[in-house]
């Protein structure tokens, strides 16, 4: 049985839901998973000014326990093309790990939002690609197995690079159902592709 990490961060709630989805998926494939978030970096009234969702349940992780899984699934916003800075302010506190090849074998994948069709989705998946081949993890993403990707009969998010939703200008556009679909599909093909390579 493989063992997961679902490692999230989420301003507004969207990648929250989408992680869930997302270690729905994986346990569903027969991974043992746990879902995490990374700190917080925006001061406590700026983030209540600024309606962050501060009810989130899921426990703060620390950077050494990185290393007791089998596959880390990172999901996180699109800051302008690339990933939030929470999410990359945990992994540049990664040094130790990479020194000492905690990581290496080891399976990597990413999910994503942003506010609109053509806000750095893409950009910001394949922007953080070279962080896990630093530390020599094995690269999986979302196939076009998952059909659910394809045609353009409604609005979505989804690629080849990973799964991910679009909220919409205000926030208002929650994950639609083939979007989390998407990301439960990415939670299990990386459960058993990890199961696979740990094996």
């Amino acid at each position: 049985m493989a063992k997961v990490l679902v490692l999230y961060y989420s301003a507004y709630g969207h990648i929250e839901a989408m992680a869930y989805a997302v270690a729905e998926g994986a346990k569903s494939a027969g991974a043992e998973v746990t879902v995490k978030r990374v700190p917080e970096l925006v001061p406590d009234e700026v983030a209540r000014a600024s309606h962050y969702k501060t009810d989130q349940k899921a426990p703060i992780a620390t950077v050494d326990e990185l290393a007791d899984y089998d596959a880390i699934i990172v999901g996180a916003g699109t800051r302008y093309g690339t990933v939030a800075s929470q999410m990359r302010n945990f992994w540049d506190q990664t040094g130790g790990l990479w020194a000492a090849g905690k990581l290496v074998g080891k399976v990597g994948s990413a999910f994503t939002s942003s506010a609109t069709q053509h806000g750095g989705q893409e950009s910001t998946i394949l922007g953080f690609i070279p962080t896990f081949f630093h530390h020599g993890l094995v690269v999986v993403g979302l196939p076009y197995a998952f059909q659910g990707q394809m045609g353009v009969d409604e609005i979505k998010g989804g690629s080849p690079y990973g799964a991910s939703t679009i909220t919409g200008g205000d926030g208002s556009r929650q994950p639609s159902e083939v979007e989390l679909e998407a990301a439960r599909y990415q939670g299990a093909h990386v459960a058993r592709i990890a199961a696979k390579v740990s094996a």
